[in-house]
């Protein structure tokens, strides 16, 4: 009775059903489309932040770089021997670059720490080649026929050095020593193998080097090419090619040679960490700082405040405005749904008041209202549903592309702009970052949820106002 009743009373008021299960589709399907971009919007962030430090990473720890006694960064020396005529003359200098260097051992600490599930080591450096010569200088003799300041004489002979110089180029790049027998956490993680191979966990110390594919072609190498690092030759097994298109670092080599190069041994820069649990990355970051002293430890969320755009903008409106926006047209929704479903009844006065007369009680015919309000309100929902996953398609089709600074402050890593991670050359890089709204499922539950409460509303409206009339009352009321 109660299914064959509410099938005939909906389908004799298909219009005022149809209404108030618009009004909750497009507040379904508006928190539908926020919830997908905002999800869009964090991936495209977490994108981001992974190009910052790697791929896995959840944290870096860093020690910052203690200031000389006068302030001033200290700057390389380089000398040459001014006496070797035209003799080509070079000299390399290899400097650890960013961060004052940690002990080996504090990785194993680190890792030890509670809620850490890794913990891998990396040296930055930074080289400086200088090549060039010098051209000696030829010495013409004077005539000396000048008479002096006193006119009383002439000057003895004299002369002057003509011509002469030097001609030197200065090459800087950096390159990034890296812990081969954990490929997973660190900066290398962030790009991708696109010609040779990577290192193997048994090149630990080999001569081997992969290098940055914008690198490469700049200095036309390509694999099995040969680079020289202060005279160390290595040889090119892989070109990378960087995901967000700005590399880490020029060249790659084993952490081993890099600790030899630089004199650092058993030296890292920065230490990449994972958590066992992504939610409790700031208890992990807690602990680290207070058992391991000195150290800078840098989150993904600390790194976030250094990227800005239109990413940033975009990111703030989808979780201030729009989240917001959501809720205020959903309390509408669900406002209007009530009212209309109690308008409704009062138009019913007289169809109540008789069901009432024949029997009905006031739970019976409050069930039937709510019955209605409910049914109402799904397939509200179900168009919700499909109006929003419309909304998320044309959103991913059409992929708006966000721009992302990166760069220009200190990220909270001590040292290098990147927060922790091998410093990049340019102080700030600009990004393009193509903007989807994947649909979860956490997202078509919550339209559900949201279908079903609105339902209850509007419902609880009606049936508060369907239990209060009396069948006495009714019965004297004309429709």
């Amino acid at each position: 009775m109660f299914f064959t009743y509410l099938r005939r009373e909906l389908r004799r008021r298909r219009k005022a059903a149809l209404v108030v299960a618009s009004g909750l589709a497009l507040g379904i399907a508006l928190v539908i489309v926020v919830n997908s971009v905002s999800s869009g919007m964090g991936k495209a962030q977490d994108k981001v932040l992974e190009s910052l430090y790697g791929l896995g990473t959840d944290m870096t720890v860093t020690k910052a770089a203690p200031a000389s006694s006068d302030g001033s960064p200290q700057r390389p020396r380089f000398r040459f021997d001014a006496q070797n005529g035209e003799e080509e003359q070079s000299s390399d200098r290899v400097l650890v670059q960013g961060f004052e260097t940690l002990a080996d051992s504090t990785i194993a600490k680190v890792g030890d720490q509670e809620g850490v599930s890794d913990a891998v080591g990396g040296l930055s450096l930074q080289v400086l080649k200088v090549n060039g010569n010098f051209t000696p200088g030829q010495f013409q003799q004077g005539d000396g026929g000048g008479r002096g300041d006193d006119g009383g004489g002439s000057q003895p002979p004299g002369g002057e050095v003509r011509g002469g110089g030097a001609d030197f180029d200065v090459d800087s790049y950096s390159v990034y020593g890296t812990d081969v027998t954990e490929p997973a956490l660190g900066p290398l993680t962030s790009s991708k193998i696109t010609s040779g191979r990577t290192f193997t966990s048994s090149e630990t110390n080999a001569k081997v080097v992969i290098a940055d594919s914008a690198y490469a072609k700049e200095k036309s190498l390509k694999t099995g090419s040969t680079v020289t690092i202060k005279g160390t030759k290595f040889k090119v097994i892989g070109i990378a090619t960087a995901d967000s298109g700005d590399a880490a670092a020029n060249l790659y080599i084993p952490l081993k040679q890099a600790q030899t190069l630089s004199d650092s041994k058993n030296k890292v820069t920065t230490i990449y960490v994972q958590a066992t649990d992504s939610q409790q990355i700031d208890s992990v970051k807690s602990e680290i700082q207070k058992n391991i002293s000195g150290t800078t430890v840098t989150t993904s969320a600390d790194l976030a405040d250094t990227v800005s755009g239109s990413l940033s903008t975009a990111s703030d409106l989808a979780a201030s405005v729009g989240k917001w926006l959501s809720i205020v047209v959903l309390v509408a929704a669900f406002l209007v749904a009530g009212l209309l479903t109690s308008s409704a009844v009062s138009r019913r006065v007289r169809e109540f008041g008789t069901l009432k007369a024949l029997g009905w009680k006031s739970g019976r015919v409050t069930r039937q209202v709510v019955g209605e309000a409910m049914v109402n309100g799904l397939l509200g929902g179900a168009l919700g549903i499909a109006l929003g996953l419309a909304g998320a398609y044309v959103v991913t089709a059409i992929s708006p592309t966000l721009q992302a600074q990166l760069g220009g402050g200190d990220g909270g890593g001590g040292g290098g702009v990147m927060g922790g991670g091998p410093a990049r050359q340019a102080s700030s890089t600009t990004l393009d970052v193509a903007l989807t709204a994947p649909v979860s499922l956490t997202t078509v539950a919550l339209a559900v949820a949201l279908a079903v409460t609105g339902g209850l509303i509007a419902g609880a409206f009606g049936g508060w106002r369907a239990s209060r009339l009396r069948p006495a009352d009714a019965l004297r009321r004309v429709e």
